[in-house]
């Protein structure tokens, strides 16, 4: 693709590390905006080139694409007021980075969904983790959307529009779960007095992790897989109260994915779900 004229609204975690992605690629990242301490820290370091500048203005300089890295629920007023001020032009497209959000948050607008499927820190490392993955894209211009998502070294996942919230709360479910869960169990080893959580969870869940990718349900192990009602009680026995109800929400899930590949009988899943729904009612008691 020819080089772009670009401009980043938000220079946050995700905003930052894009553009510097962008102007690895080859194109000419010229304008950010950048408000907190932290994002112009970020814009610093990543986007040594582009002038920090208020959104209007970035939004004029970036002639050739608009990147919006900004949170999901401030997204269509950030458009709305640039459309309001005339800072956006004819021929320019402007790209969002929301999940959840498709075209219609747009309204008139040309442009494109461009959601990449990573979890940010604003590090320099998360450039080294852009190539080969998956970008949520919903556009009418495929064409132009595949080359942008090629020269980030990515491959474009098609989304429709009113697929946009359920593909984001798939990514969600998934990621962000996946943080305070590992951290769940992280505090529960502290508690049993296993001094270093890492060095026990990270083959544990390394392996899991690739075994659900590949496998699916039939990856599932472990007691509530196995219909082991005595153990997942004195699990819940003794945890903390703040990690029951979790515990427990996952417990019935697995259970149901279990009863539903074939892994756990429904005869045998009998004395569990008594269990459960038994110290489910002690906690809303």
């Amino acid at each position: 693709m020819n080089a772009l004229t670009v401009g980043v609204i938000g220079a946050g975690r995700v905003g930052a590390v894009l553009g510097a992605a962008l102007g690895s690629a080859g194109h000419r990242v010229v304008a950010a905006a950048a408000v907190s301490a932290a994002s112009r820290e970020r814009a610093a370091r990543l986007l040594p080139d582009a002038a920090i500048l208020p959104a209007d203005e970035v939004a004029r300089a970036g002639s050739g694409l608009l990147l919006l890295a900004v949170p999901d629920d401030v997204l269509a007023s950030v458009v709305a007021g640039l459309n309001r001020t005339g800072a956006l032009r004819a021929g320019q497209v402007v790209a969002h980075t929301s999940g959840a959000h498709g075209l219609a948050v747009l309204g008139d607008v040309k442009g494109m969904a461009l959601h990449p499927a990573m979890t940010f820190t604003g590090a320099d490392s998360d450039l080294d983790r852009l190539p080969g993955i998956a970008w949520g894209v919903t556009t009418p211009d495929r064409a132009f959307a595949t080359r942008l998502v090629a020269d980030l070294g990515g491959v474009p996942e098609w989304v429709a529009e009113d697929s946009r919230p359920l593909y984001h709360a798939a990514l969600a479910h998934g990621a962000n779960h996946l943080v305070t869960l590992v951290n769940e169990a992280a505090d529960l080893l502290r508690s049993a007095g296993v001094g270093e959580p890492r060095r026990v969870l990270e083959p544990l869940l390394t392996a899991a992790l690739d075994n659900a990718l590949r496998m699916g349900d039939a990856a599932l192990t472990g007691p509530v897989s196995r219909g082991d009602a005595g153990t997942v009680a004195k699990h819940l026995n003794r945890m903390p109260a703040d990690a029951v109800p979790a515990y427990l929400a996952m417990a019935r899930r697995t259970a149901d994915r279990a009863i539903a590949s074939g892994r756990l009988r429904p005869q045998d899943a009998t004395a569990l779900m008594d269990v459960l729904a038994r110290i489910s009612m002690r906690e809303t008691a």
